[in-house]
């Protein structure tokens, strides 16, 4: 077989030039995170003004969440392939665009199309994103300190999208929180297309795996489908069997393609990358456990205690700092210790600060919020933590070539872990009288938190699997 050569890596800028092109990639992460959260608040005015049937409302979410899944290794690979500052500018002028739509539209099934597209924005911005700051920066403490100013921009999103959400609606109505994304996303693209590295023509020599990328595609779009559905139309449904089926079916003709392809959408090197592999299984727990847990207090906030969209979300205000705070100290932790103890302590961290919190749903008064502070505290902390450390270790000592795809291996981890996390932890928590509600949801919210502390636990045990690296000066 003829060697494929790989194109070199992008050279790492002056280190004084690089604060405003990593300044564009946290904002490209933050608007990927409030997307991801702004639209929840807005459920209800949505149902209201454009008639959702039944259960149909789900799919406002269902569907960003279903195209993300599914499309995120194509989008990594084709970051590599046809290059990064190109699709980074492609998704987010789909943002844009599919944004400016949806706050005009009129109808439901224009509204859930709206975020189909803005999913698949996701999908190819995600991974361009990260493989942009990892062959922008080399390796070591500038990487790190990079990682983390991206990760407190996408855990400050993920927090203050509620808030900014209920902030919107309640003064301009539920178009605001697409309308937001029109400036904001068109502004990132064009500073992206001013001070990304330019592109190089995309190799002949290098061929797209068009098999390989609808095999996997149809395999991780149809199980993240099936987890969607399963808690609401049971496990035992038609539809979701079905999904399940299509989706053994697909992803076991993906990897006999892929055994043959001459340039495999994901290359067998990869597969044999052990922190790469680790670090996805770290992802699939993070987003199992840790990013689960605002659904639940969500529900404990509004349902037990009657806080309204714009309460709730300044109750997320404080984890959202700490979040932030927590990334910042992870990359100054891996860059001093490594991202193994990095890791290992964000996540024994965690699991403290869950615990905290289910002891706290216990305790006699625990509806105050001040109960809830001592686990919170942890929890945050830890979560930004182990946030910025699985993704060091996702690029740690992969090729620039591959940076595209390895990014989108860990985050499509992240979304089939947070599907099945999701699906199962609601299982958990509805184990006691069948519906998180009533008399029961308490009791259901206190199993969900105590399992998601056991799940973190299990994260700590699979960080353990990392090789201690060399550590790195220049702090």
């Amino acid at each position: 077989m003829t060697a494929i050569l790989s194109p070199p890596a992008t050279p790492t800028p002056p280190r004084q030039h690089l604060g405003l092109p990593l300044l564009v990639l946290a904002a490209a992460q933050l608007v990927i995170s409030l997307d991801f959260n702004i639209v929840y608040v807005a459920l209800p005015a949505i149902d209201a003004d454009l008639g959702f049937g039944g259960q149909d409302l789900q799919w406002v979410v269902s569907a960003y969440v279903v195209a993300t899944g599914g499309l995120l290794l194509l989008g990594g690979r084709a970051a590599d392939l046809l290059g990064r500052r190109r699709m980074f500018v492609l998704a987010a002028l789909l943002y844009a665009g599919s944004s400016l739509v949806g706050g005009l539209s009129g109808s439901a099934a224009v509204l859930v199309a709206v975020r189909a597209v803005q999913g698949v924005g996701g999908a190819l911005l995600f991974p361009a994103t990260v493989s942009l700051i990892n062959t922008i920066h080399e390796e070591g403490p500038s990487r790190n300190r990079a990682l983390a100013v991206w990760g407190a921009a996408g855990a400050g999103g993920l927090c203050f999208g509620s808030l900014l959400g209920g902030v919107l609606v309640e003064t301009f109505g539920w178009p605001a929180v697409f309308l937001v994304n029109v400036p904001l996303a068109g502004a990132i693209a064009l500073a992206g297309r001013l001070l990304f590295p330019a592109d190089r023509p995309p190799s002949r020599r290098r061929r797209f795996d068009v098999l390989g990328a609808l095999t996997a595609t149809t395999g991780v779009t149809s199980l993240v489908v099936a987890l969607v559905r399963a808690p609401e139309a049971g496990w035992g449904s038609r539809s979701v069997a079905g999904c399940a089926a299509l989706s053994v079916l697909s992803l076991a003709l993906f990897a006999l393609v892929e055994s043959q392809a001459r340039d495999p959408l994901v290359p067998a090197r990869l597969l044999a990358h052990r922190s790469l592999i680790t670090a996805m299984l770290l992802a699939a727990v993070f987003s199992a456990t840790f990013s689960s847990m605002p659904y639940f207090l969500t529900l404990y906030f509004q349902t037990l205690h009657g806080y309204g969209a714009f309460t709730t979300g300044l109750a997320f205000l404080l984890p959202a700092v700490l979040i932030a705070a927590g990334t910042q100290a992870g990359g100054k932790a891996a860059s001093a210790f490594g991202a193994r103890p990095t890791l290992l302590g964000g996540m024994l961290l965690g699991a403290a600060g869950a615990a905290l919190l289910g002891l706290a749903l216990t305790a006699p008064g625990s509806g105050s919020y001040a109960y809830l502070l001592p686990g919170t505290v942890l929890l945050s902390l830890g979560q930004g933590a182990a946030w910025t450390g699985i993704w060091i270790t996702a690029a740690a000592g992969v090729a620039p070539a591959d940076q595209g795809v390895a990014s989108g291996m860990a985050s499509t981890a992240l979304q089939v872990g947070g599907a099945v996390g999701l699906a199962l932890l609601v299982g958990a928590a509805d184990s006691g009288d069948g519906s998180l509600a009533g008399a029961g949801l308490l009791d259901g919210l206190r199993t969900a938190v105590f399992v998601i502390a056991a799940g973190i636990c299990c994260g700590a045990l699979v960080s353990l699997a990392l090789r201690k690296s060399p550590v790195r000066t220049g702090l």
